[in-house]
């Protein structure tokens, strides 16, 4: 016998329909209905948050103002550094004028009572005034500007000052044979070379 499909049971409380032949039956209610077809969002199209060009705009002029006003107090505090430096640098230098200055009252003060006294005796006199040069030479040496005005040593280019030159037989030649003026200080601390005659090579 031929086989014929067979339909799905039914409850006995579904109603049953006719079905005229050659008519399509509807989709039953379970299955599931196909929608309207859902719209793609374009990935091309930018989103709600995305920046624009003219935020980006004011981000960069605000960096650079940023910057702008960084370099000027980078500025105004080396001028500032500058004009401290300068007034320290001052009050350092008098202060050492002023150390220098009071190391040689009582140097005055001895020749003011050397010169009150120059009538009594003339050789209390000379005694007083070397006496006031040796207190002298004293405030320059500690200072660090010592005295040298030796005779008889090599002469030294950076300690001497040639201003003569003699014959000498019993100097040997290239030596110091009489020192004109004392030199004071030595190497970078020197105020002066010693002005000197030295004796002629042969």
């Amino acid at each position: 016998m031929p086989s014929h499909p067979q339909e799905p049971e039914r409850n006995a409380s579904d109603p049953v329909e006719p079905v005229t032949e050659g008519a399509v039956r509807p989709p039953r209610g379970d299955l599931p209905q196909p929608g309207p077809p859902r719209a793609e969002p374009a990935h091309d199209e930018p989103g709600p948050d995305a920046a624009g060009p003219g935020r980006a705009e004011d981000e960069y002029a605000t960096a650079i103002q940023e910057l702008q006003d960084r370099w000027r107090r980078a500025l105004a505090d080396l001028d500032n550094l500058r004009k401290r430096h300068a007034r320290e640098l001052e009050r350092e230098r008098a202060v050492e004028r002023s150390r220098t200055a009071a190391a040689f009252l009582p140097v005055l003060d001895n020749l003011e009572l050397a010169l009150t006294h120059a009538g009594a005796d003339p050789g209390a006199i000379v005694e007083g005034i070397r006496a006031v040069r040796d207190q002298a030479l004293n405030v320059v040496e500690l200072l660090g500007y010592p005295q040298h005005a030796e005779a008889g040593v090599a002469f030294d280019p950076a300690r001497h000052e040639v201003v003569g030159v003699v014959q000498d037989p019993d100097a040997p030649p290239g030596t110091v044979v009489e020192v004109l003026r004392p030199g004071y200080g030595d190497g970078d601390r020197q105020l002066r070379p010693a002005a000197v005659t030295v004796a002629k090579r042969e």
